[in-house]
């Protein structure tokens, strides 16, 4: 399971600036073994299965972390240079399923989110296929439905989970889904006409 993924270096003793994917506070600290799976591993979906030997994932233990900005910056073991931490740029920071943390009754993983169902009030909006953070302080769950909408995961839109189901329902604002809705035809044909304009008056204009 991922808990983050290394955006940049911080400092000039090896520290790194992570993005943190985990609601449960303080997940991130001193003594914890991570294993960070390289960006190219990462984008190709692999998990961990137990093995730590696998060359693109490297196991590494927290000495020390902070929170800076929007981020939490992490001091590694033997990580102690700039150099070595541009090593881990992308990489992505996993702890084994079994080790998670216990959440709170009705809360859920994101990662456990992937696969299931949206529905917004009662109707079927289509499925996860990923989850991404952003500015925002939802998640965005990122729902393939011929077109790709991107939902944030609120507590305010969120009406339940059914994990075992794979079913997540949901009220979402009016107009939410339009926002990400592909253009028809005729509104790439209008989009198309309002950005030849300017190029139009240009050329009459010279």
């Amino acid at each position: 399971m991922t808990l983050a993924r290394v955006a940049k270096t911080q400092g000039r003793h090896g520290e790194v600036a992570v993005e943190v994917h985990s609601d449960v506070p303080g997940r991130l600290h001193a003594g914890l073994r991570v294993f960070a799976l390289a960006a190219s591993s990462a984008a190709s979906g692999s998990t961990i299965a137990g093995a730590t030997k696998d060359a693109a994932r490297r196991e590494l233990k927290i000495e020390d972390a902070w929170p800076h900005k929007s981020y939490v910056v992490l001091k590694f073991a033997g990580v102690d240079s700039i150099s070595e931490a541009e090593l881990l740029l992308g990489s992505e920071l996993q702890v084994p399923l079994a080790e998670r943390a216990e959440l709170e009754s009705g809360a859920a993983y994101v990662s456990d989110l992937v696969g299931c169902t949206v529905f917004d009030r009662g109707r079927e909006v289509g499925a996860v296929k990923d989850v991404r953070f952003g500015a925002g302080e939802a998640p965005l769950l990122v729902v393939e439905a011929g077109a790709e909408f991107e939902i944030p995961f609120a507590q305010a839109f969120l009406v339940s989970v059914d994990l075992e189901g794979k079913r997540i329902e949901m009220n979402l604002p009016e107009g939410l889904l339009d926002v990400n809705a592909p253009l028809s035809a005729e509104e790439k044909e209008q989009q198309k006409q309002r950005q030849e304009q300017p190029q139009r008056h240009k050329q009459a204009k010279s």
